[in-house]
């Protein structure tokens, strides 16, 4: 109920924007988790181990700064409602050329351009979405649009856990590519963002700023000494972000593998167990971004990532499949929960002329630094305990969940800050 009057407080415009941007972020990490569900069934047919599947995860991280990079440089000079078209369409194509890689050397180059594609979307998207609501509950909308991502990992594990056990083809039809294929749906969206979105008011009001800085030497020189003032914050949300990167991805990316190897669980289990952590997770990211409304972006950030230290035994030692699902639950709550504030955040703390660039390139250079993380924890379970992973992803939460909390302690905060402008 509270959603839905949230909701309804906005104007019809701002509805449709804000349902484009969180559908853009929701399907854009659908195709992303499709991988990290069939890690185990691409390498089977690609006769390799998972450590060499797990580089499609890491070349698919290390290459969304670049992205982020291309699509927000976009977004500032054509406005961000096209280049989220041309962004929906390119992650969707090369979802599509995933799924009829002949080989594994070919599948990474198509997750490596994937990741390009990926990287884009959330920075434009934040910045459509934060620029075209109103101040008023920024907090929540930040965690709603946040929880896409995890709207998109919930969608993904329920299809697996519902289509996957199904489906026996052979050749480029095999299971996994069937799945790659069915994530090429999300080109649709670029439709509805076509017809039902407008362009962000923000960057409307300052297109006549940009004309008249292309057309003056002198004014771009001066912007160009105005961007490097902005270094050491951007500096400083990168490390951050690399903290939050190595949270999420390290509690999410091996833990479906982690349920079918240390506990031999069927496909449809794991796709419960993740689907129920991803429950948690929404809900996390909602109440938590709604939360730093009262308590502020850092505190609530703060409390969330000490908060995952106790659920540890539950989530990663536990024996059964409903425990299991109880500590998934409570996890992913908390990581989810530190996150939903991280749009709301982020854009707050962006220098309006580079909101489109600023926030989402930090974001995916702290995937970029944190991208050998699933290769870093298969590797360190094959070395140390087996090939068992709950001892690696337990320090995992561990150090990062505290590193998240130091790191976001030193930093500084800008809540209700105007993003009505960009220049």
């Amino acid at each position: 109920m509270a959603l839905l009057k949230e909701l309804r407080s906005l104007t019809s415009a701002q509805r449709s924007t804000f349902t484009a941007c969180f559908l853009g972020w929701s399907l854009d990490a659908f195709d992303f988790f499709l991988l990290t569900l069939c890690v185990k069934a691409i390498a089977t047919e690609f006769h390799v181990g998972v450590k060499e599947v797990a580089e499609a995860i890491f070349w698919t991280l290390v290459m969304r700064p670049v992205g982020a990079l291309l699509f927000g440089l976009l977004a500032e000079r054509i406005g961000r409602r096209p280049t989220l078209m041309i962004n929906v369409i390119s992650f969707s194509l090369f979802e599509l050329a995933s799924a009829f890689a002949p080989s594994l050397p070919i599948f990474l180059v198509c997750r490596a351009l994937f990741g390009i594609a990926m990287g884009g979307e959330w920075g434009v998207g934040a910045a459509l979405a934060l620029e075209t609501l109103p101040p008023t509950n920024r907090g929540f909308f930040s965690g709603l649009l946040q929880e896409g991502y995890v709207v998109g990992n919930l969608m993904a594990a329920a299809l697996y856990g519902l289509l996957f056990p199904h489906l026996h083809g052979t050749g480029m039809f095999t299971p996994w590519r069937v799945m790659f294929m069915i994530g090429t749906l999300p080109a649709l969206l670029a439709f509805y963002v076509r017809f039902n979105v407008k362009e962000s008011p923000a960057w409307l009001a300052g297109q006549e700023a940009r004309e008249l800085e292309r057309k003056t030497p002198r004014a771009a020189g001066l912007r160009k000494k105005e961007y490097l003032t902005y270094l050491p914050s951007f500096l400083f949300l990168i490390v951050l972000m690399t903290m939050f990167t190595s949270l999420s991805h390290g509690t999410q990316d091996l833990y479906p593998t982690f349920l079918e190897k240390d506990h031999a669980l069927a496909p449809g289990s794991v796709g419960f167990v993740v689907v129920i952590a991803n429950i948690g997770a929404l809900l996390g990211g909602i109440c938590c971004g709604t939360l730093s409304e009262k308590f502020g972006r850092k505190k609530t950030i703060i409390g969330a990532a000490l908060l995952a230290l106790p659920m540890v035994p539950l989530w990663a030692w536990s024996h059964s499949v409903a425990l299991l699902a109880v500590g998934g639950f409570l996890m992913q709550f908390m990581v989810q929960g530190a996150w939903g504030v991280i749009p709301a955040h982020l854009n707050e703390l962006a220098p309006a002329p580079v909101r489109a660039i600023f926030p989402g390139l930090a974001y995916q250079l702290g995937n970029l630094f944190s991208s050998r993380n699933g290769v870093f924890q298969a590797m360190l379970a094959n070395r140390y305990s087996g090939g068992m992973l709950n001892i690696v992803l337990s320090g995992t939460v561990i150090v990062v969940a505290l590193m998240v909390a130091i790191v976001t302690s030193l930093g500084s905060e800008a809540k209700g800050a105007n993003l009505t402008v960009v220049e």
